[in-house]
């Protein structure tokens, strides 16, 4: 096999191989084996025709196209690896030269990976910003931990206030013609929850058990579903219920019943201290975020179209799952949300982007500083991946992760330990 490689453009190489006549040969008799099934000839069992006389009735050029695949599929890896090309595409073939008994010559045309020019990436100088934990925080996590503990119970005289729950049927119309999904039965709307549309649970105040009332709202105009958007609706409401929240007090027998501490102020103090440990933890991600995206501005590379493409592919996929763990699919996303694929491809690129790019620099600095991952080191991660499953032989399990995702813990590693070094060398600024 020889091989010629010539750089056509920016990030992408064509390659010319060379295939000799005797590998082609050997290809043929394989295509042939695989096809020999096909072809039913006068005076021969189906599948028992010699190649030659396959090659008289059809012709040789019956058995090109696996022969050539399977020339492709030899050559072509081995063509990279040796030339050390790394393509992040499939490649274009095209045939250049083709018959029995001659070299077999193609070319491969293939995006390959950008090349890195890296500029200055430690002791950059990055603002680091601290979030301290504020005791309005507290009080918003009481007051939560408060409604959530709140006993609920059947208001037997008066009206719908503000903050009670209206247990209601309900039936909505658009232009007098009832809407999909606009009608439910028994349903807890807690008044001033913003749940319902536009100013639908303030017009329920007042109103009594056994009442029927009209409602009328106009959907906002981003709503999601075309039908509807913008549109004036009516919606038939009966109160069936009316309950009230009883809130517990904020003391210490609180503490005691929702926690495991003795008084209100030791409670305090634990979600003061949990805050700040999830605002430490919001600061240290922003200040390596920070520091990355300062390296990145001090490197040149170009990015092919075909990696962003494939990064926003990996999005959606990623979408896709989290969606589909809440019982929805991407179409009905899309709908609720006024959106298409083109659209969130769009809104998606940048992101994609900068992963991109900052993959591809961490990668190089990496190599630029010879960051490995050693075996224990991959060990310890796939330990810690196997607890999260809780099997009881952890050390098999973090074998057969290795086994299955070892690559990609090594690379994890590698980026994890990369950063480190970016970080610990950068310089704070207030």
């Amino acid at each position: 096999m020889n091989v010629k490689i010539e750089k056509i453009e920016t990030n992408v190489v064509k390659l010319e191989i060379v295939v000799d006549a005797k590998k082609f040969s050997e290809a043929l008799k394989k295509s042939y084996n695989k096809n020999v099934k096909r072809y039913n000839i006068p005076g021969f069992r189906k599948g028992k025709a010699p190649m030659n006389i396959i090659k008289k009735y059809y012709g040789i050029e019956v058995l090109y196209e696996d022969a050539i695949n399977f020339c492709c599929e030899d050559t072509y890896p081995k063509a990279l690896d040796e030339n050390n090309i790394k393509p992040v595409d499939y490649p274009e073939i095209d045939v250049v030269e083709i018959g029995e008994g001659k070299d077999f010559v193609y070319t491969a045309k293939v995006v390959v990976m950008p090349e890195v020019e890296l500029g200055e990436y430690k002791g950059l100088e990055v603002k680091k910003v601290e979030y301290a934990a504020s005791e309005e925080e507290v009080e918003r996590q009481l007051k939560a931990m408060q409604q959530k503990n709140a006993r609920v119970e059947t208001k037997t005289e008066g009206k719908v206030e503000d903050g009670n729950i209206a247990v209601i049927d309900f039936k909505g119309y658009v232009d007098g013609i009832a809407f999909e999904g606009g009608e439910g039965q028994d349903y807890p709307l807690e008044i001033g929850s913003g749940t319902f549309i536009g100013d639908f649970e303030q017009q329920l105040i007042g109103a009594e058990v056994g009442e029927k009332k009209d409602v009328n709202v106009a959907f906002p105009e981003n709503y999601g579903k075309e039908e509807l958007n913008g549109k004036p609706a009516l919606f038939e409401v009966t109160i069936k219920e009316i309950k009230v929240k009883e809130l517990p007090e904020l003391d210490d027998e609180f503490a005691k019943e929702v926690s495991e501490f003795d008084t209100l102020e030791e409670l305090k103090t634990d979600i003061k201290s949990k805050i700040q440990e999830s605002n430490d933890l919001r600061a240290k991600r922003e200040y390596e975020e920070a520091v990355i995206e300062a390296v990145c501005n001090n490197v040149k590379v170009e990015i092919p179209e075909v990696m962003i493409s494939k990064e926003i592919d990996n999005m959606i996929r990623d979408l896709e799952m989290r969606l589909k763990y809440q019982g929805l699919d991407l179409e009905t996303y899309y709908a609720y949300t006024n959106n298409t694929e083109q659209k969130m491809r769009d809104f998606m690129k940048e992101s994609a982007e900068k992963k991109v790019k900052t993959d591809l620099v961490i990668e190089e600095i990496s190599k630029v500083e010879k960051i490995e991952a050693s075996e224990e080191e991959i060990k310890e991660r796939a330990l810690e991946i196997a607890k999260q499953y809780g099997d009881k032989d952890l050390d098999k399990t973090a074998d057969l992760i290795i086994k299955a995702q070892g690559h990609l813990i090594k690379t994890d590693v590698i980026n994890e330990k990369t950063l480190k070094l970016l970080v610990e060398s950068s310089k704070t600024i207030a």
